[in-house]
């Protein structure tokens, strides 16, 4: 199976929208008792999105790395924020790419008005 940069691309996006929901939800129940942190392995999802089969599913998980408050609650709001911020700068990597690849695809498929 070959896969573009467009499929690879579009796929990195939706894993990264996917796993900026779920640090949403963390930070939204941060204050919820009982609440486990969720996080994504990001490989076994990407490879999931691409239809590729590995070992891992690539579903959201619970964060293991977590320290438990008294409440029960997992969420590091400081980590949930530095992990926002990587993510979106993640997600503004891949568009910029994305757009300048595809920018560069139409320049290279468009006729030469010169004829050279």
């Amino acid at each position: 199976m070959q896969i573009g940069f467009l499929d690879f691309y579009g796929g990195v996006l939706n894993v990264r929208q996917e796993r900026a929901g779920l640090i949403a939800n963390n930070i939204a129940n941060a204050d919820t008792p009982n609440y486990k942190a969720m996080d994504m392995p990001f490989d076994a999802a990407l490879a999931g999105a691409l239809g590729v089969q590995t070992g891992n599913d690539g579903q959201p998980q619970y964060r293991q790395d977590g320290v438990v408050g008294l409440n029960g609650n997992d969420v590091s709001l400081d980590g949930e924020r530095v992990e926002a911020a990587q993510n979106g700068q993640q997600i503004q990597a891949a568009t910029v790419f994305l757009r300048q690849s595809t920018a560069d695809l139409i320049t290279a498929l468009r006729p030469n008005p010169s004829g050279n």
